[in-house]
């Protein structure tokens, strides 16, 4: 049972921030009108889980799951994660920017969830927080140029470009920046944003962004400040290029965002993959809810440099991406006629395998079985060992369980 590979059928999500035709070229079929698609969600999430061709009919994963774990997720991932598969694979289609947020560690999401429940929010409630009990660690992989805020800049960097465009007669609103303890004065400086009254947020921003107008180019932080002031007139979010990071990623470069790095994405296509779950905890530019004591609790402050990552070969058509997370990794497949890969001896775990290029014959077992796999295409490999090579022509990513969880140290 579950010992060939499975194709799916995934969910997309209509988010309004979404593209109107890049989910669509993906998987080549017309565009839907102006209606938007954010997310295509491969995986079991219960709230938009992927169907797979099982035994001539579509079956929800998470039901399949559900019903006998252990063939799909192995022995070791069920020890580990529990009767799910522990992680959420996805393509983000950017068009318009995405709200400033973080994700709970798991020590967090467990009492979140628990005092919520415990208070009666229901799980559908939009002032709701927690949704579940899962941290959500996250990968995030340009497949075009993707521009995207991510953690904090030190305070040096921070105050070098507020300080030019900041009210005279508000100097002392930057004194926490001074400190010798930045996160504490990150923490302080942000405390404060987040606390003023919403006409107060709204004079500030105005007189930000007025400022920043006036500097031309003087530099990319000023320009995403007056297109975010566009989006969101007045929302105090519209400051955070200027204390956040600010990176436009190549196709092929990653980021690795841990618990409590405050984050958005603001324009391009990416893979992403994360722990499954779907907690947020919002800072700004969203006319969602925002929490901001919670926010304050879950937001780490200590200023990092950013860190771009670039997978490393682990065979001869396959790359993978550092990981800091147990849940997942994520690879890249280039397959050539000259280049097929084989997936040898395989773990004991689920894969999550998509196509983005080209198209691929998928070969295993012993009795020549195969499918093929052509852009926008997907399969989840269940974690029964039966080794599969890949042949053709296709640039492919592929989401699995991190590998140390099985003593692999390639």
């Amino acid at each position: 049972m579950f010992k060939e590979p499975l194709k799916m059928k995934n969910a997309i999500q209509p988010y309004a921030w979404g593209s109107v035709t890049a989910i669509a070229e993906l998987l080549g079929r017309p565009a839907p009108g102006n209606e938007p698609e954010a997310e295509l969600w491969m995986g079991a999430h219960p709230k938009a889980p992927s169907q797979v061709w099982y035994q001539d009919r579509w079956h929800n994963l998470d039901d399949l799951i559900r019903e006998d774990p252990l063939p799909i997720l192995g022995r070791i991932a069920v020890d580990r994660f529990g009767p799910q598969l522990p992680f959420l694979f996805k393509v983000l289609a950017v068009q318009h920017p995405l709200s400033i947020q973080a994700h709970p560690d798991k020590a967090t999401a467990e009492q979140g969830f628990a005092r919520e429940n415990e208070h009666g929010i229901a799980l559908t409630a939009p002032h709701r927080n927690y949704r579940d009990v899962q941290h959500k660690p996250e990968c995030v992989c340009a497949l075009t140029p993707f521009t995207a805020l991510c953690g904090f800049r030190d305070t040096a960097a921070i105050l070098d470009l507020l300080k030019p465009i900041w009210p005279k007669h508000r100097k002392n609103d930057l004194d926490s920046l001074y400190s010798k303890n930045q996160a504490a004065g990150l923490q302080n400086f942000f405390n404060y944003l987040m606390t003023l009254s919403k006409d107060r947020q709204q004079e500030l921003v105005g007189n930000l962004v007025s400022a920043a107008n006036r500097s031309g180019s003087a530099s990319p932080s000023y320009q995403w400040m007056v297109r975010l002031d566009t989006a969101y007139p007045g929302d105090i979010g519209v400051l955070s290029p200027c204390y956040l990071h600010l990176v436009t990623l190549e196709a092929g470069q990653a980021l690795f965002l841990k618990a409590g790095r405050l984050h958005a994405y603001l324009q391009g296509v990416a893979i992403e993959v994360m722990a499954n779950s779907d907690n947020v905890l919002r800072g700004g530019l969203t006319p969602k809810h925002v929490d901001v004591d919670e926010l304050l609790n879950v937001v780490d402050f200590t200023p990092e440099p950013l860190e771009i990552l670039m997978p490393d070969p682990t065979g001869p058509a396959i790359k993978r991406y550092p990981s800091f997370a147990d849940e997942f990794e994520l690879e890249t497949m280039d397959i050539r006629p000259s280049n097929p890969y084989d997936s040898g001896p395989r773990v004991e775990a689920p894969e999550i395998v998509l196509c983005i290029e080209g198209q691929v014959k998928m070969h295993w077992g012993g009795n020549g079985y195969e499918m093929t796999l052509a852009r926008g295409e997907s399969v989840i490999v269940p974690a029964q060992p039966e080794r599969y090579r890949l042949a053709g022509h296709g640039k492919l990513y592929k989401a699995g369980v991190h590998h140390r969880l099985f003593g692999q140290q390639s």
